[in-house]
């Protein structure tokens, strides 16, 4: 998700926002994790900054991804064979 993926019109054209952060013990599946830290690596951002985004972009309604994202992201499934897709997301249960 780099600064050319943004969907907010204005995205870019102004001053930072001081927010506070915290830490948080966010339990995952293991392997959207692993998508989510080179996805983050390959577009330079920690994971906290990517995992904003997409949310700030969810909220708003919009895609949080352009073309090149949703390749590198498709690449990215295949290598960590992550076979989910959105159709699971509250199927999940834990393994025993």
């Amino acid at each position: 998700m780099t600064k050319s993926d943004a969907r907010s019109p204005d995205s870019g054209q102004r001053g930072p926002i001081t927010v506070e952060r915290v830490q948080t013990g966010l339990r995952i599946e293991k392997r959207i994790l692993k998508v989510l830290k080179a996805l983050a690596e390959y577009h330079d951002l920690s994971l906290g900054d990517l995992v904003e985004g997409i949310v700030l972009n969810a909220f708003d309604g919009q895609n949080p991804f352009g073309a090149d994202s949703l390749q590198q992201i498709a690449k990215l499934k295949e290598i960590y064979r992550l076979d989910l897709d959105a159709s699971a997301a509250h199927r999940l249960i834990e393994r025993e």
